[in-house]
Formats: C-alpha cells, structure tokens, sequence
C-alpha cells in the first residue's frame, strides 16, 4: 500500500475519534526544536585548550571516531543531522562556543560579534538560536562553584558572564526576529553534606537578582533558570535545587527549565507542567534521558518522554513552552545522536497532537473513568507512524528506517578523515 493510501486510512481512523490529522500536522509544523550543539563534540567548546574539557558535572563518554574539532565541522554536522529532520528547528549554543575574535576574549567580555559566523549560519538555514551561558570548564570553576561562590571576585565574573550572555541573546534575537530563551544552569554544590545550606543559597539569590537587574530586552531574550537534584562530584548537594529555582522563577516572573534528566527517577516531569505554569511566565523543557543518573542519553520514544511532550500540547499551553534537546553521547555517530532524538522530540509531540484530548477531557467532566481509560488505552495503537511518514514526506525529509544511510555515508566520506 502506497503512503498516500495509508495515509488516508490512517486519516479515517483518526477521525473516528475526534482527531483531525491534517491540523495536527499544521501545529506540529508550527513548534520548533532547540537542537542542542554540544552533541556534536562532547561538549568542549572553541576557548583555549586549557578550557575545554566538560568537567563540573558535565561529561560526555565514549570515544566515537569523528569528533568536531573547530566551527566549520559542527556547522556541517549539525546541516547533515537537520536534514534528516523534518519541520522547523532551533539552535541551543553555549557561551564557549564563540567563533569570531583572535584571541577569543574572556566569558565575561563576550559581545553577539564574537557569535557573528552562527547568527549568519542560522540565517542561511533558517535556524533559531537559544543561548546559555557556560558556567563549568573555566579555571574559575574548577572547586565546583560559581555564581554562588564565597570569593566575591570570582562571584563577579561569574554574574558579568551571564550578564553579557543576556545581551547576546536579546542581540541574536532581534537580529533574527525570534527571542532567544536564556537559560542559566551552573553546577555549584558540595560532594559530601555540608555544614551551611543556606549561605550559599542566599548568594546564589543575590547573583541571580544581580544579573536580572541589567536591563535587557524581554522582547527579544527570555530568562530561564535550570535546577538539578545532583552531579558528578556534588553528590550531596545542588545549590541550585528544584524547590530554589521554582521559587525564584515564580517570584521573579521568568522562565524556569524542566530538564527530564535532573529529578529523581520516580518523579514524573509530564506531572511538573502544569503545576509550574500556574505560577512562572513561560516553561523551557530540556528533553533527555536519565539512566540512573543525569547521564543524559539520546531521547527515547519511551512512555515518559512520550508524557512529557503530550502534556505540553494537551495543556493548550505551547506558546508558553520552549521544546529544547540536552543530550551528549559520545559512544555512538554523533550526527545520528542528533537526528534519533530530535525526530523523536518531534514524534512525541505529534503523539499528543493526534491524541483525542477534547473528547477525554468531556468523558471526564462526566465522570465516566471507564470510557475515558478505554479510548486513552486504545489511542494507543492508532496508527499515528503512519502520519508521521506523512509529515516526512511532506517536509521532503526521510522517512523512518530510511534516513541511517546517508549518516553512514557521511560518516564514511568526512569523520572519518577527522
């Protein structure tokens, strides 16, 4: 049977619950992806040798041939993976991936001149960007704390970074009509239980009010703030804790990330949105996967992963949320990394689009629990790949089982050569 045809049956399915395919196609078409670059070399970055290296919480493992050393071969890396992406996509850049000044100045000194070769890339492919800036693999960072550290000079660095990352990004946003969301993470805390839980809390509250004070455009960058339960070698304490940065997101009116990977293996992240947009503007979502750990594997199509993107649409929420990637894999072709979980961010994302939201919810406002799990469980098996393939097709990208050859082409024709 041709697509077209399974298609249209597919279409006939669908519709025999409520769902209209041809609109859940149209909005999925309307949601871009951050498509995070530090998949694409293990998260080094483009500063001094002596800079690069994750380090602070933030490693990448395994050793796959290929590795992009400077900007020329992460710009192609990242145009082979987009290609085999269907629909609209972002850039999520970190601050030491600056390309243009020789010497590159220091993260503090950083101006949009120093990302000039990525606005110009982005608008040659018609890219979005995001941005962070990168507080871990510095000198500065090397005992493990930064915006919340006891040394009020290196404190100052660490708040005139972000700082200057907020004006880069409400640059990049105006230049490309398409607000940046800024989003701050950092990985300070301590390997054993600490005497002082809250000092250093207090100053990490004081860095952040600090950095928010410098008016910058909200037109044009969104702020965000990233909490995580642990990391390598702050085991016993984050300072940038979950309860902290929803606190402060919702006192402060700015946007707070959700990434899958940073709460505890039983917590359910699909169950945190609704709930946090109750009381901050605006959601960024950092899909990824944990295993055991913050170990952030390349996204599965896995039933929380899939619940966590479906709860962003049926929510009716969208243009409140930010859909962005925060994995790095290096035990397997970067570039395939990339494309498994995007499509698969995608995929989730259409799953909800088809689900029969309107007549579940009405089930429920009548109380009939019983037809209401009975049409959730059989929404199941509709045969929403089918409309996938279609979206493919349509997008001029290919299809599933059909895309892996060009990337081993690639990898035979360039990485190899790295």
């Amino acid at each position: 049977m041709k697509n077209s045809s399974m298609y249209e049956f597919a279409r006939e399915q669908f519709s025999a619950v409520g769902v209209d395919t041809e609109a859940a196609l149209e909005a999925l078409n309307e949601i871009p992806v951050s498509m995070h670059c530090w998949q694409g070399d293990d998260v080094d970055g483009f500063e001094a040798p002596e800079k690069a290296g994750a380090g602070n919480g933030c490693v990448a493992t395994g050793n796959y041939l290929g590795k992009a050393s400077n900007p020329a071969e992460l710009m192609a890396d990242l145009e082979q993976a987009a290609s085999h992406i269907p629909g609209p996509l972002r850039l999520n850049l970190h601050a030491n991936y600056a390309t243009d000044g020789s010497p590159l100045p220091e993260r503090n000194e950083l101006t949009v001149e120093n990302f000039r070769s990525w606005i110009d890339w982005a608008k040659a492919n018609q890219f979005g960007i995001d941005f962070n800036p990168t507080s871990f693999s510095h000198p500065k960072a090397e005992d493990g704390f930064t915006l919340s550290h006891k040394d009020v000079g290196i404190r100052q660095f660490w708040i005139e970074h972000c700082i200057a990352s907020r004006k880069i990004g409400a640059a990049i946003g105006e230049e490309l009509n398409s607000p940046v969301v800024n989003n701050i993470w950092i990985p300070d805390g301590y390997k054993d239980t600490p005497a002082d839980r809250m000092a250093p809390r207090v100053r990490l509250m004081e860095s952040l009010d600090a950095i928010l004070a410098e008016d910058v455009s909200k037109k044009w960058n969104i702020d965000a703030v990233e909490s995580k339960l642990f990391g390598i070698g702050v085991e016993s304490y984050t300072v940038g804790s979950s309860e902290f940065y929803l606190g402060y997101a919702a006192t402060r009116q700015i946007a707070l990330c959700l990434d899958a990977g940073h709460f505890h293996p039983t917590e359910s992240v699909a169950d945190k949105i609704s709930a946090a947009l109750l009381y901050v503007p605006e959601l960024l979502l950092h899909v990824s996967r944990g295993v055991r750990w913050d170990s952030d594997h390349v996204v599965a199509l896995d039933d929380p992963t899939t619940a966590i993107l479906q709860e962003c649409v049926s929510s009716g929420q969208m243009d409140r949320i930010h859909v962005g990637l925060d994995f790095f894999d290096a035990s397997i072709n970067r570039i395939a990394a990339w494309v498994i979980g995007t499509r698969n961010a995608k995929k989730g994302l259409l799953k909800g689009l088809l689900q029969p939201t309107k007549q579940l919810r009405e089930l429920e406002q009548a109380g009939d629990y019983t037809s209401r799990l009975a049409m959730m469980e059989d929404a199941r098996s509709l045969p929403w790949g089918t409309v996938w393939n279609e979206y493919c097709e349509r997008q001029q990208t290919a299809g599933d089982n059909q895309w892996l050859g060009a990337v081993k082409r690639y990898e035979q024709e360039e990485l190899v050569k790295r």
